[in-house]
């Protein structure tokens, strides 16, 4: 008697045509992901910053308190939030701080919020904030004064590189987001960014959300 040792595409094969016989020949041919499962997540405002900036905004040697866990491995929603303050003193309060600290300071925001503070600020990928607006923070020990980094957030997918090389992708490439639901879009440029330390995530802000209807539970698809 022989044994047959399944190799990867063949277990990704076998699944895909198991759903196929179960709900019909519409199911996509996209790769399975056995491993890392597509999450597409809602990035609502938020902001990236400094030690030095924290211990400005919060105290000498204060450091973030994490209190939710996000879904990429090590990174965090603090306890801590800061005041924005934009052109003509407008305010958005309770700006929440991501975690851990980075080596730049950066505000990312949705369309409408830059609407709301009187902004007209870029769509950028993270860490490209040359050109970029600024604003002021404040927090309970102080004023923080950003010359530049306040962004709309480029929608974009984080994977590690065997996702990459199952869908086909390099680094810094993009992709096309299928959002189904009662609207359908698709996202035309979804920026890759390939890390050994990432899960198969995309992020979109909270206007793209709201145009497209998602909600959890929404049926998409990447391809290349």
């Amino acid at each position: 008697m022989s044994v047959h040792t399944l190799q990867r595409s063949d277990v990704e094969n076998l699944v895909r045509e198991a759903i196929k016989r179960h709900f019909g020949s519409s199911v996509s041919s996209q790769p399975v992901a056995t491993v890392n499962p597509l999450v597409v997540n809602v990035s609502a405002r938020h902001c990236h910053l400094t030690q030095e900036a924290v211990e400005i905004l919060f105290g000498k040697g204060h450091t973030l308190t994490p209190m939710k866990a996000l879904y990429m491995d090590g990174q965090f929603a603090a306890k801590e939030a800061v005041t924005l303050i934009g052109p003509r003193s407008r305010v958005i309060e309770n700006l929440r701080i991501l975690g851990p600290c980075r080596t730049l300071n950066q505000v990312e925001l949705a369309y409408t919020d830059a609407v709301s503070l009187g902004f007209k600020i870029p769509v950028r990928n993270s860490g490209d904030i040359d050109g970029t607006p600024g604003c002021m923070l404040m927090g309970p020990a102080g004023f923080f004064s950003l010359e530049k980094g306040v962004i709309r957030a480029a929608p974009h997918v984080h994977m590690a590189p065997e996702d990459a090389k199952r869908y086909g992708v390099e680094n810094k490439s993009f992709m096309k987001l299928r959002v189904a639901g009662s609207i359908g879009i698709t996202f035309d440029k979804i920026f890759v960014r390939v890390d050994p330390a990432f899960k198969l995530e995309v992020h979109i802000d909270t206007d793209e959300a709201n145009a497209c209807g998602f909600r959890e539970g929404t049926p998409c698809e990447l391809v290349k």
